[in-house]
C-alpha cells in the first residue's frame, strides 16, 4: 500500500497539522517506509505459531505478576457525592446540554 502526496495532505488535515512541502515529502517517505515494513510482516507465514503475551516468554517461562480481581476498597458513593450539586438515587444530575 503506497500513499500519495494527496493522502499525506488529507492525513495532515485530519490531524490539524500544517506541513510545508518539504515536510510533506519527508512524511510521505516515512509513512510509505512504515507501510512497507507492515507488508513484509504480513508476508511471513505464522501458521502454527503461538502468540506471545510478552517477548520474554520466547526465552523462557514467565510468570505474570497480576493482582487478583478482588474488591479492595469500600463503597464510598455517598461520601463522594456530598459535594455534588444534585444527586438522585445515587446518580449525579447534570444540566441538559442537548435539546
Amino acid at each position: 500500500m503506497a500513499l500519495t502526496p494527496s493522502d499525506v495532505s488529507r492525513i495532515a488535515l485530519l490531524a490539524r497539522l500544517e506541513l510545508s512541502p518539504a515536510e510533506q515529502a519527508a512524511m510521505l517517505s516515512q509513512l510509505n517506509g512504515f507501510f512497507d515494513i507492515v507488508e513484509k510482516m504480513r508476508a511471513v507465514d505464522t501458521t502454527g505459531v503461538t502468540p506471545l503475551y510478552t517477548p520474554l516468554s520466547a526465552i523462557g517461562e514467565v510468570e505474570l505478576r497480576l493482582r487478583g480481581d478482588a474488591v479492595t476498597e469500600t463503597n464510598q458513593r455517598e461520601l463522594n457525592q456530598r459535594s455534588a450539586p444534585a444527586v438522585e438515587e445515587g446518580l449525579y444530575l447534570v444540566p441538559r446540554v442537548i435539546e
